[in-house]
């Protein structure tokens, strides 16, 4: 059964796309076939694994319908066991391209649909919005997976997140469950962290991880070498947090 986890916090800056890169990283290193599906406009799941002149095909064909096969517009990273669907900014078009069309929400998921069996896990990365894009990721996930940042305005917004996943919970998909809570950024040196940390903990309860992304100037400068934390800084906090991550996420499906 292939696992599709959607990453997703409408709020910007609390390291979807980081982890996205290296869950996928991480779950690729341990010999899962992994697709990586490039959601954010930005691109930068995308350009952390895939040079842009290799790139003549994006999501957004595929959801537009451009081209409706999927594995069209696949790429196949260096990384052994992990491929690719990459992003450009034309996917900021998408709402507006795909308003009032009746399966606007379904077309991730529909598309998916060609190629999920070829893959133990799908990793989707996601902007800072709960619009078209983000809800297509829901709809075509069996899992959540929430970052949130360890500071000050950590749990703003979240209620929002919350209700989008309970209205795609009640009609599109019944079986979205959600995988887990990632505190991320944080540093245990300053009780502000620690804080944090403990009101997420008494929020979300054993839906938190008990793997927790520390703050790292490593994990800062991986994607502006366009590489994962794995092959950046290989013996890095950073590195052995992710190995955690991905260890935990396969024990929880």
């Amino acid at each position: 059964m292939t696992i599709v986890i959607t990453i997703a916090n409408q709020k910007g800056g609390v390291g979807k796309t980081t982890t996205a890169i290296n869950l996928a990283a991480a779950l690729a290193a341990k010999k899962k076939k992994t697709l990586l599906v490039d959601m954010d406009p930005q691109g930068n799941s995308t350009i952390s694994f895939l040079q842009d002149e290799s790139i003549d095909k994006s999501i957004y064909d595929a959801l537009t319908g451009t081209t409706t096969q999927l594995k069209e517009v696949v790429h196949k990273a260096d990384l052994d066991h992990l491929w690719i669907v990459p992003s450009r900014i034309s996917l900021a078009k998408l709402e507006s391209k795909l308003i009032g069309d009746f399966d606007a929400h379904f077309r991730l998921r529909d598309r998916l649909e060609s190629v999920r069996a070829e893959y133990d896990f799908i990793i989707i990365d996601t902007p800072p919005t709960l619009g078209l894009i983000t809800v297509n990721a829901l709809v075509a996930a069996s899992h959540l997976l929430i970052p949130i940042q360890s500071s000050y305005y950590a749990l703003e917004g979240t209620d929002d997140l919350l209700e989008t996943l309970d209205k795609v919970k009640s009609r599109p998909n019944p079986d979205l469950q959600v995988i887990g809570v990632l505190i991320t950024l944080h540093d245990k040196r300053t009780t502000l962290s620690r804080d944090v940390a403990q009101k997420i903990q008494e929020a979300f309860g054993d839906k938190v991880f008990k793997t927790v992304i520390s703050r790292s100037i490593r994990l800062e400068e991986s994607p502006a070498y366009k590489e994962s934390i794995f092959s950046f800084a290989p013996h890095s906090s950073g590195a052995f947090e992710y190995y955690s991550l991905s260890e935990e996420v396969m024990a929880r499906v």
